[in-house]
C-alpha cells in the first residue's frame, strides 16, 4: 500500500491544522492506524492511534488538543491538531499496521512559529 500525508504547514502558536493520510488500499480491515511525529534531533514518537473499530488513544502531550479519526469509505486517516505549540513542530508520519505488514508515508511538516 502507498501512503501519502498532507495538510502540514506553518502556523502560529494556538493555530490549527488538519493532517490527512491517504492510503492506496482499503483501510477498513487495517487493525491500527497511527500518527507519529519526529522533531529535529529527536526520536520518532507515537502521537495518536485508532483501531479498526474507532477506539483512539493519545500521547499525554497532545491529549485534549489533537483528535484522530478515520474515514474507511475514503481510505483516509485524519489528525486534527489544535492549540498548537512550538514543541509540536515536527514531521508527522502516518503508519498503517496489518497482521503481516507495516506501511509508512513520507511525512508532512508542521512548523509552529512565533
Amino acid at each position: 500500500a502507498q501512503i501519502v500525508e498532507s495538510g502540514g504547514g506553518f502556523v502560529q502558536p494556538g493555530g490549527s491544522l488538519r493532517l490527512s493520510c491517504a492510503v492506496s488500499r482499503s483501510i477498513s480491515s487495517i487493525r491500527t492506524m497511527t500518527w507519529y511525529r519526529q522533531a529535529p534531533g529527536a526520536q520518532r514518537e507515537s502521537v495518536a492511534a485508532i483501531s479498526r473499530c474507532g477506539i483512539a488513544v493519545y500521547a499525554y502531550s497532545v491529549r485534549d488538543r489533537f483528535a484522530i479519526s478515520r474515514d474507511n469509505a475514503k481510505n483516509t486517516l485524519f489528525l486534527q491538531v489544535n492549540s498548537l505549540k512550538p514543541e509540536d513542530t515536527a514531521v508527522y508520519y502516518c503508519k498503517a499496521s496489518t497482521a503481516s505488514n507495516t506501511y509508512w508515508g513520507q511525512g508532512t511538516q508542521v512548523t509552529v512559529y512565533s
